[in-house]
């Protein structure tokens, strides 16, 4: 084979190689659908099938070499005895009495269609046809004078196929007797046989489907069961036990399940307990920094404020008194100094601790956070809108101003946006805050899995000290950030 001949028969061969893996593949696909049970019913009546064709066949084949065997060799007894007694007629010249004999054995043989007795030179010397005279024509098989042997062949007529045997009257020299018998019966009877090894077969296969189908349910319900309690444990439910249905391995399956369940309730105990001490711990930290928060917030006002406003005084009763210009400005350039210093130093600890959120509520701190929230971040503008009907816990409501005072910091620092809305409302007993804003959005999963934002993670950890949730959703036309807590 040349160069581009095999060129050609290799993508030929992996053409059909691909086809089979493709098919392999549909079939696989296509018989892994079905369940257990299924399969099983369906090999057990597959082979049941396959077993009942094949048993049906093989006796059919079976009954019809015997019964032709069987056919053949009585057709051969029956001529002979016929012949037998036509040459002891035709020695004692009683031909008359041939025709009475060939009709007892048409008679006493079911199977005889008819018989002929010819002369040794073929002429018909008594016959069974009657009235009708020869329907057959006897000149077919005709054999020699000289046939000492019976014979027989095979051929059709009206009635169907016919067997008919040649014997030799007195060694052939008085002439032949041909006999015909017909193979309906012998065909009827092995159809009939055929037809009883079929209901044999079917009955034999339904009893088969029958048990099939107990053993397969036998087999397969403490694995529906099984798969029944794994959906209640991946619901959160470990509480079911696995039913134990037997001692063998679905059932040692089972136990296994159980020891599993039992391990697995103990680590959620444990896992509980753990995030319960977490929490707590979580919450003194939390309360710890804003009490510290406050301490830090309230010493700058009374004391760093306080003395810089005392300053500020000084200056000024300077500023009033004779003195040189120079003089005179550099303390007005000072007193500005301490003026801004004193701002700033205010608010740090709004920022540390408003006090408007301990003295006048949520409401009034985040009034006064988004005035200063626009004065820090000039390019924004905010929408408040705060519908609370009363005061909140003190843990609420210092909560809900951290997680929303991060909310507008990150959209300010990070979401490059110019529109900032914020909504607080209360109903049915909660309590939700929605932060929108119009910046370039991020993807919040993989900043979680970075570990590098503390301040959403801190927003999560708030909203769970508080019983609620919180979700953010961001995208290109922006960030939500959604908080719902109780009262």
């Amino acid at each position: 084979m040349s160069a581009p001949e095999l060129a050609v028969a290799k993508p030929a061969r992996l053409d059909v190689r691909e086809r089979f893996d493709r098919g392999l593949g549909s079939a696989k696909r296509a018989v892994g659908g079905f369940s257990v049970r299924t399969k099983i019913l369906g090999i057990i009546l597959a082979l049941t099938t396959v077993l009942g064709l094949v048993v049906t066949l093989e006796v059919r084949s079976v009954m019809s070499d015997v019964l032709a065997s069987e056919f053949d060799d009585r057709g051969i007894a029956i001529a002979d005895a016929v012949a037998a007694r036509v040459g002891t007629a035709l020695l004692v010249g009683d031909t008359d009495a041939i025709s009475e004999l060939l009709s007892d054995e048409i008679a006493s043989h079911p199977d005889a269609i008819y018989a002929v007795v010819l002369d040794a030179n073929g002429q018909v010397l008594a016959d069974t046809f009657g009235d009708e005279g020869l329907t057959v024509d006897l000149s077919e098989g005709q054999t020699s004078a000289s046939q000492t042997t019976t014979q027989y062949l095979d051929f059709e007529i009206d009635v169907g196929a016919v067997h008919e045997f040649e014997a030799p009257i007195i060694g052939g020299t008085e002439g032949v007797v041909r006999l015909a018998l017909s193979e309906s019966r012998s065909t009827n009877l092995i159809t009939g046989l055929t037809n009883r090894v079929v209901m044999t077969m079917v009955l034999v296969g339904l009893i088969g489907v029958a048990a099939a189908s107990v053993l397969t349910w036998l087999l397969t319900r403490p694995i529906a069961d099984l798969v029944d309690v794994t959906r209640d444990v991946g619901c959160g439910d470990i509480s079911a036990p696995a039913r134990r249905w037997s001692g063998d391995e679905i059932g040692a399956l089972g136990l296994a399940f159980d020891r599993m369940a039992i391990d697995l309730k103990g680590s959620q105990q444990t896992i509980a307990e753990n995030e319960a001490v977490r929490t707590r711990l979580l919450e003194q930290l939390i309360h710890a920094q804003e009490a510290e928060r406050k301490r830090i917030a309230r010493d700058l006002h009374d004391t760093v404020g306080q003395a810089l406003s005392s300053m500020m005084v000084g200056m000024a009763a300077l500023t009033q008194s004779g003195a040189d210009e120079t003089v005179v400005a550099k303390r007005k350039e000072l007193q500005q100094l301490a003026e801004e210093t004193l701002d700033q130093v205010r608010q740090m600890s709004r920022e540390l601790r408003p006090s408007a959120l301990d003295d006048l509520g949520l409401a009034a701190a985040l009034n006064l956070y988004s005035q200063d929230f626009g004065v820090l971040h000039p390019h924004m503008s905010v929408d408040l809108h705060v519908e609370l009907p009363s005061r909140l816990a003190p843990t609420t409501e210092t909560n809900l101003y951290r997680i929303v005072q991060e909310a507008m910091t990150n959209a300010a620092r990070h979401g490059a946006s110019h529109q900032l809305s914020v909504v607080v409302t209360m109903r049915g007993g909660r309590v939700r805050a929605i932060v929108e804003d119009d910046g370039e959005g991020f993807d919040p999963v993989a900043v979680r899995k970075s570990g590098q934002s503390v301040g959403i993670h801190g927003m999560q950890e708030r909203a769970e000290i508080l019983g609620g949730r919180i979700a953010i959703e961001s995208g290109r036309d922006g960030t939500t950030v959604f908080v719902e807590v109780p009262t």
